[in-house]
């Protein structure tokens, strides 16, 4: 009767020690995945700087024509607000001053994010670094070559360069945003970013063919369709950054470059 007691006895701290150790186990993978799941790195954090600079370009569309004299933002273009002679050139710099860096910022991290993990497939990599390269050339090329006089003619070097980076912007966004929209159709994991790539490319359409269609007098309303279509979408993959694109470890090793 003892030793029965005994082997009962045994068999029950067994039973309890193997308990204790799944238990244990559990509790150890559910702390890593929240762990994984809740800590975001710097990079993740940058991606905000995205909303940031759709802000502090929208407040500067908004309020520096109130330090412009006679300025008619239906009719006038939004560079002419940030011309060299523009009286509204100092409040344009003050109030886009986030833009200016946080959009390129937030761009390179994204471009940086995706190509370190693979996000998707090479098609999908290779819009978004045509779409931060377009950033860059924004960046640089407007400063390096603004307007000289606001709502001049095109006549002078400076004005023709202006132009000259224009038409590199606007060739780098449609080529970069009909990839990303080809790559959100073909993929699920990155048909978010497709989408909102469709609706950006839209709306950049609607700028030229609303200029053509309407009298000049609307020229300024249509021609910011082009310009927000482009930092609005800079904002949204700051989201999907800060997110990490919705993309898990699993599904990461998974995915197929192609």
């Amino acid at each position: 009767m003892r030793k029965d007691g005994d082997k009962k006895h045994m068999e029950n701290k067994m039973a309890m020690s193997l308990n204790t150790n799944v238990v244990s186990n559990v509790d150890t993978n559910i702390d890593t995945n929240i762990d994984t799941n809740s800590k975001k790195k710097l990079i993740h954090w940058i991606g905000l700087l995205g909303i940031v600079a759709f802000l502090s370009y929208l407040a500067a569309l908004i309020f520096s024509p109130l330090d412009f004299p006679g300025y008619n933002w239906m009719e006038q273009a939004a560079s002419d607000l940030s011309a060299d002679s523009a009286p509204s050139r100092h409040l344009w710099d003050q109030l886009s001053a986030l833009y200016d860096a946080g959009s390129v910022v937030c761009a390179t991290c994204i471009a940086i994010y995706v190509s370190e993990k693979k996000i998707s497939t090479k098609l999908f990599r290779l819009g978004i670094y045509l779409f931060t390269i377009m950033n860059w050339v924004s960046k640089v090329g407007y400063q390096m070559f603004a307007l000289s006089d606001s709502g001049k003619d095109i006549a002078g070097f400076q004005e023709a360069m202006h132009m000259v980076v224009t038409a590199i912007v606007v060739l780098l966004s449609i080529v970069s945003l009909i990839m990303l929209i080809v790559s959100g159709c073909r993929h699920k994991e990155v048909r978010g970013p497709g989408i909102w790539a469709a609706v950006a490319l839209a709306m950049m359409f609607m700028g030229p063919i609303g200029m053509g269609a309407f009298p000049k007098e609307y020229f300024g309303i249509f021609e910011r369709f082009s310009t927000v279509a482009a930092v609005g979408y800079n904002a949204v993959l700051g989201v999907y950054l800060f997110r990490g694109f919705g993309i898990t470890k699993e599904e990461e090793s998974k995915q197929i470059s192609v």
